[in-house]
């Protein structure tokens, strides 16, 4: 494959994944992120916990020989922890060259949300806004839209890497 016909391939990869979001649910609150950073989406599997990691990293899972961490969105989010349900399960995301589970009550639907339906968050001292990027609208919903890059600082990435 020439060089030119691969660009376009990946160029035309990204514009099909543009301004498309996986949206699932946290708390009753409908979120959405770009589908470019989703790998997959599993099921709630066996967790083990590693000590010494922030509250909100409920340990690290075995996918097909990989391990990832993952984290609990409710407990990032600083709403109360729940048991995991029926419908919780894991999306796995690429966030700084790093593969994260993102646990999370249930996964909704891959939604189109032009950029012209994105608002912008309002602007709120509070801590938690960090994480959203926008607000969409998609079929008469508003979904909290997340920028992947932010659901962990620099040290929190660096935590992760090193153990």
């Amino acid at each position: 494959m020439s060089d030119t016909v691969a660009s376009q391939t990946v160029l035309e990869e990204e514009d099909s994944q543009k301004d498309k979001y996986l949206t699932f649910v946290v708390d009753g609150d409908a979120y959405g992120i770009e589908i470019r950073h989703v790998t997959e989406i599993i099921g709630l599997q066996k967790i083990t916990p590693v000590p010494d990691m922030p509250e909100f990293v409920r340990g690290i899972i075995n996918l097909r020989g990989k391990i990832i961490p993952v984290m609990d969105m409710r407990v990032r989010f600083n709403k109360p922890f729940r048991e995991y349900m029926e419908r919780t399960c894991i999306i796995v995301v690429d966030i700084h060259d790093l593969s994260i589970g993102l646990i999370v009550d249930s996964v909704a639907e891959v939604v189109n949300i032009p950029a012209a339906a994105v608002a912008a968050p309002p602007d709120l001292t509070r801590r938690g806004n960090r994480f959203i990027m926008g607000i969409g609208q998609a079929a008469g919903e508003v979904k909290l839209l997340l920028d992947c890059e932010k659901l962990l600082t620099d040290e929190e990435t660096e935590q992760l890497l090193n153990n």
